[in-house]
């Protein structure tokens, strides 16, 4: 959660930046568009099978921290639309998906 107010959208009170407020194309709340000559890489997510979409995403979580610590501003927001594509495939497909409920907080 952000404090209420708060610029820079980081609690701490730091002066860093989200990754989407640090590459352009995002700064407008759409998905990024690829830079000038750069092709979009993967397969439509509705294509993919089950299997498939799930290899996908894992292998995005499995090199998530380190594309948000090393990758340039370009791979970051190939990597977030990636997966945000993936991720609202998933959900489409699984949209009474099982909640574990040891995951639920009170309140």
């Amino acid at each position: 959660m952000t404090a209420p107010g708060r610029p820079d959208e980081f609690p701490d009170g730091g002066t860093e930046v989200s990754p989407e407020q640090r590459i352009p194309e995002w700064r407008d709340g759409r998905t990024p568009a690829p830079a000038p000559g750069v092709d979009l890489l993967g397969v439509d997510p509705a294509e993919l099978g089950e299997e498939d979409l799930v290899r996908e995403m894992q292998s995005l979580h499995r090199t998530r921290l380190d594309t948000l610590r090393h990758a340039t501003d370009s791979a970051l927001a190939n990597h977030l639309r990636r997966t945000a594509e993936l991720e609202t495939e998933y959900l489409a497909r699984h949209p009474g998906r099982e909640v574990d409920p040891s995951r639920l907080r009170d309140g």
